[in-house]
């Protein structure tokens, strides 16, 4: 397999602050993402938690607690950190192996509902490539899982490639098909403006419960009835399923490092998603891990957009499950 001629880790150049709201809780918070160590991977902090055992958490797929609504990382009933969905698929997707992300509450804030904000923070922190080299984890023997008429499964590919299909029994969103090479150039446009969606009264359902207090037209999609009820209308007709792709680009990050090959999937969700990952690293007849040759550390730019000459496959160590109201 021919791998990116800068195979080395990165990590953001500089410290970048971002604040919201957290769309289940409601509540304010701000969270600073910064430098990590090579081979440390995405680390959580929660700095409101100092001193307490477990305030820092590190995002793979050991740690995830519950991937009901969104994800959770940590000890439910200690210090956790939840709806990491939408910032751990951009670190992935934008090459960022290593951060230490500082965060004064349990919740990432849901920004727009899409991960444009996390995109325009990387970009004006930029990255610094480290001189420790890149894993890689190849398909090499098809994987499938089925739930019921739902599957999914991975094949072998020479690069990252998503084939995602959902069905919805709802006008608004049907049948939706995106097929997508993953490159920090295709998330930027092709997917990283999607938002969370999700029908009315199941999110007036939450509120009730207590969840999804902070959801709102400013940072969901929201369908009534058969039509969109957010004056602006959709970003893409298709909105829905390239949602979903980041989603899974999230999920699979769980893996720990990047993986080599094609999914496919139909009318999957989080708990699918792991599934397939999850009897994919219990195949060890079905992957191979392999390493890129580093090169020495350096900047590359305040505004590097994720991509350096001779780079055709991003790197990732961070994992996520979307925040799906739906």
């Amino acid at each position: 397999m021919s791998l990116p001629i800068d195979g080395a880790q990165k990590t953001l150049r500089e410290h970048v602050t971002l604040a919201g709201i957290g769309v289940h809780s409601g509540k304010p918070v701000t969270m600073v993402i910064g430098p990590g160590d090579a081979d440390t991977g995405i680390l959580f902090s929660r700095t409101d938690a100092a001193g307490d055992t477990g305030a820092d958490i590190a995002a793979v797929r050991s740690a995830v607690a519950s991937t009901r609504r969104c994800t959770v990382l940590g000890d439910p009933n200690g210090v956790y950190v939840s709806t990491v969905e939408h910032l751990l698929a951009t670190l992935s997707a934008l090459g960022v192996d290593n951060a230490l992300i500082e965060i004064d509450g349990p919740e990432v804030p849901v920004m727009d509902g899409s991960a444009t904000a996390f995109v325009e923070a990387i970009d004006s922190a930029g990255l610094m490539v480290q001189s420790a080299s890149r894993g890689f984890i190849k398909v090499v023997k098809p994987v499938r899982v089925e739930m019921g008429d739902a599957f999914a499964e991975f094949r072998p590919h020479a690069g990252r490639r998503f084939e995602i299909e959902i069905d919805f029994d709802c006008g608004v969103i049907g049948r939706q098909v995106l097929a997508l090479d993953l490159t920090a150039h295709s998330f930027r446009h092709e997917i990283a403006r999607a938002r969370t969606f999700g029908h009315m009264n199941d999110v007036e359902r939450l509120w009730e419960a207590g969840l999804a207090l902070g959801s709102s037209l400013e940072n969901s999609v929201v369908i009534g009835g058969d039509a969109v009820i957010n004056p602006e209308g959709l970003r893409w007709t298709d909105e829905f399923v390239r949602h979903k792709v980041m989603d899974v680009i999230g999920d699979l990050a769980l893996a720990g490092g990047p993986i080599i090959g094609a999914y496919r999937s139909y009318k999957g969700g989080h708990k699918l998603n792991a599934e397939a990952l999850g009897m994919l690293l219990s195949r060890k007849d079905a992957f191979e891990t392999v390493r890129s040759p580093a090169t020495g550390a350096r900047k590359i730019g305040v505004k590097t957009r994720g991509e350096t000459p001779g780079e055709a496959l991003p790197g990732v160590l961070a994992p996520a499950f979307a925040p799906d109201i739906s």
